[in-house]
């Protein structure tokens, strides 16, 4: 994986619920794990914009529900700092449903994504239909 300069602030941990905003046919996520984080003792396994996560599908079509998914972030609630001194903060937690390599599952993502993840996953760069 691609590695971004900077220090990101992760606002996402295990067991929190993300919203899917493509059209792969999931609606909520639950995150399982942080592929790449190497914590302490005890400490939750976190994520920001842009990390990719394993996810189990809670709400979706039933083909869907139960399945262990990748994701990768796109929108998160807790403010991060952007390398030119700006706060930048969501009104949700998103992701959007990939391959384990990157690949988006769906074919179209609603609603904006940040910049960091767009930079990280050029597929989800060209899916997003606005950038941030």
């Amino acid at each position: 994986m691609k590695g971004l300069a900077g220090k990101q602030t992760r606002g996402i941990m295990t067991g929190t619920m993300l919203d899917v905003i493509d059209n792969s046919g999931a609606k909520t996520i639950s995150v399982i794990a942080v592929p790449g984080y190497h914590g302490v003792n005890r400490r939750q396994p976190s994520a920001a914009v842009g990390d990719i996560i394993v996810a189990s599908v809670k709400k979706g079509t039933p083909e869907m529900r139960r399945q262990v998914v990748y994701a990768v972030i796109v929108r998160q609630r807790r403010p991060f700092r952007r390398p030119d001194g700006t706060m930048v903060t969501f009104e949700d937690n998103a992701a959007v449903v990939t391959t384990e390599e990157g690949e988006t599952k769906g074919t179209d993502i609603k609603g904006p994504v940040a910049r960091e993840a767009a930079e990280r996953w050029p597929r989800i760069a060209a899916t997003a239909s606005m950038i941030v």
